[in-house]
């Protein structure tokens, strides 16, 4: 059988580069090339079929990566050189079958990626991470950093937001704890979204921020695009930069949050926390953005406490008590994701930060899953509410009545 290269090669050759080729015009010289191939080695119509959609992808999209990123059930791609190509699908990691011809084409693949998202990157910065038309979050990793490299790493969304009647559906969360978290999304609680790689935090986020008064003014800031807030007018989105090939031109998650702060915003929305930026979005929070909204990686609420008194302190020497009662004024609400070994994604804990007192940051725990037995693969739990919210005073000035139990309203 014709090697799929030897056909590439082909249109090439066909290929009038003096001018721009439309779409129809490509595809009709990929059929024609098909064509006098198969008169001249057979090649079943079926597999005619599929070499023409790779071919126009190769020219015209991402190569054999379109393929997967246009099947729905595949949620994580994962390039490992021209080694093989692993996916995700239904928390499951398979292998595809597939892989790159040359090193070489992987790399014109990652470049076109990189200049998609205004990115560089090269042996000099061999780590990037960058993003595609569709929001799919890109993590690229070159040599020398890695060894048996290119490495490619691609987190891909829904093409449709996921709501919060979503989220029940799938029994991530139940419409109790919905209800509660939405009724202080509204009223204009700080909440903190914590939990492990792929655990849905930007999912969650994105879900509970459809919840925010259409009238105010958000301003979203990230490493890279992804949320997607519908509905809102009054929105500015800011995304952070990478230096320039001269090492100039930098403008991180701080400068933004900097920035944010003198256009007017009522609400903040940082995507996720990693570093010494932690020290502004806690300003940022202590200063009036009521309502504000942030994630980060944690195994526990507790944990999310104690990483974000160190991240503060890689931005600012300041000792651990001031900073503890920064992030205990700061942050109303640490909703805590989990996957678990069945690869839900489920709400673990909702802990509502009451304040600093005696040397630490108290909380109270609210919600909780509760793991009851597995069947057929399946782990079936409930989600318990353990105590009432203690800090009321801003659902009580947001209009809603302390003796009104929690709905969700879909």
């Amino acid at each position: 059988m014709i090697q799929a290269e030897r056909l590439h090669e082909r249109v090439l050759e066909e290929l009038d580069m003096s001018k721009e080729t439309g779409d129809e015009e490509l595809t009709a010289l990929i059929h024609r090339v098909l064509r006098e191939v198969s008169e001249e080695e057979y090649i079943p119509l079926s597999k005619r079929t599929e070499l023409g959609r790779e071919l126009f992808n190769a020219f015209r999209k991402l190569d054999l990566l379109q393929e997967f990123l246009e099947d729905e059930d595949v949620t994580e791609i994962m390039i490992n050189g021209t080694q093989e190509i692993f996916l995700e699908k239904d928390g499951q990691i398979l292998p595809s079958g597939k892989r790159f011809v040359s090193r070489e084409k992987l790399e014109d693949v990652i470049q076109q990626i990189a200049a998609g998202s205004n990115r560089i990157v090269n042996e000099a910065s061999p780590i990037v991470d960058a993003r595609l038309a569709d929001g799919s979050r890109v993590n690229v990793v070159l040599a020398p950093v890695a060894l048996n490299g290119p490495i490619v790493t691609i987190r891909k969304f829904p093409k449709e937001a996921v709501t919060m009647t979503g989220l029940i559906k799938l029994q991530s969360v139940d419409s109790e704890t919905a209800g509660f978290l939405t009724s202080l999304v509204r009223a204009g609680y700080n909440i903190f979204i914590s939990g492990g790689t792929g655990s849905g935090k930007t999912t969650f986020l994105n879900a509970l921020s459809q919840y925010i008064p259409k009238d105010e003014r958000i301003i979203t800031i990230e490493d890279n695009a992804e949320l997607r807030i519908l509905d809102v007018p009054n929105i500015v989105t800011l995304e952070a930069r990478n230096a320039n090939i001269e090492g100039s031109g930098e403008i991180s998650i701080r400068d933004l949050i900097k920035t944010a702060l003198r256009m007017r915003p009522d609400r903040i929305i940082v995507g996720e926390v990693r570093g010494a930026e932690a020290i502004d979005m806690l300003q940022a929070l202590n200063t009036g953005h009521d309502g504000s909204l942030s994630t980060g990686h944690a195994n526990s609420p507790y944990d999310m406490l104690s990483r974000l008194e160190t991240m503060v302190l890689m931005g600012m020497n300041l000792p651990l008590p001031a900073i503890q009662r920064q992030i205990a004024s700061g942050i109303d609400i640490i909703v805590h994701l989990g996957r678990l070994r069945d690869k839900s994604r489920k709400v673990l804990e909702v802990t509502e930060i009451l304040g600093y007192e005696d040397g630490e940051i108290r909380l109270n725990p609210l919600y909780m899953y509760e793991e009851k037995e597995e069947r057929n693969g399946r782990i079936l739990g409930d989600f318990k509410k353990l105590h009432e919210l203690t800090r009321t005073e801003k659902l009580l000035a947001a209009g809603y009545k302390q003796e009104r139990k929690s709905s969700y309203d879909a």
